[in-house]
């Protein structure tokens, strides 16, 4: 069995017992297994936009594409950053869950300023879940404009459970909020009894 890279099955599986990979690059990319408890969820109509942020979004600044490029989005979510030299987003990681693209489960958000990818996020979409997993920006407001249409495209679409797994600032300012294991549990058991398509 390798312990680096997962298969696209289990990786289903795990998601829809609300468990998901995150690989140790430290241990030469070996992926564990993580159910937070709180776990962090961005209710699909608690999605909070200040002002300013609102005012970008009406200028229009990127063409937002999904699944266009998610090779492209997974690898800058993997590059290394200031704060953070070393990313869970091992060569395992990314083929599996390229495999999960492939197979119509795994989606991505992108921003593209001409024909320059300058943001996006992926995830996985279960049912009536969709699993955030990452994002990133090489240009202002980028990956946030890409969670603005998530958010629209996951309601427009009859989804339930936005899953963005732990708590930061940056994402409570847009209303993610925390609940028990035992509540997301609930959630993530209706979402899955759910049958929405992302594409």
């Amino acid at each position: 069995m390798d312990l680096t890279r997962p298969s696209a099955q289990l990786l289903l599986s795990a998601y829809a017992q609300g468990i998901f990979p995150m690989a140790h690059p430290e241990e030469e990319g070996r992926v564990y297994w993580y159910a937070p408890d709180p776990r962090a969820i961005l209710p699909l109509d608690g999605l909070r936009i200040s002002r300013r942020f609102r005012q970008t979004l009406r200028k229009k600044p990127y063409e937002i594409r999904f699944n266009t490029d998610f090779e492209g989005v997974i690898e800058a979510c993997a590059e290394p950053r200031p704060d953070q030299p070393q990313t869970w987003i091992s060569e395992g990681i990314k083929e599996v869950y390229t495999e999960l693209h492939h197979l119509g489960f795994a989606h991505s958000v992108e921003a593209w300023e001409g024909e320059r990818l300058v943001g996006g996020l992926y995830g996985v979409a279960l049912g009536g879940l969709f699993a955030g997993e990452s994002m990133f920006h090489r240009a202002t407001d980028a990956s946030k404009i890409c969670l603005v249409h998530l958010v629209e495209r996951l309601k427009a679409r009859g989804f339930s459970l936005l899953d963005v797994q732990f708590q930061t600032s940056h994402l409570e300012r847009f209303g993610v909020i925390e609940i028990s294991r035992e509540a997301y549990e609930a959630q993530l058991s209706k979402a899955l009894t759910l049958d929405c398509a992302f594409a």
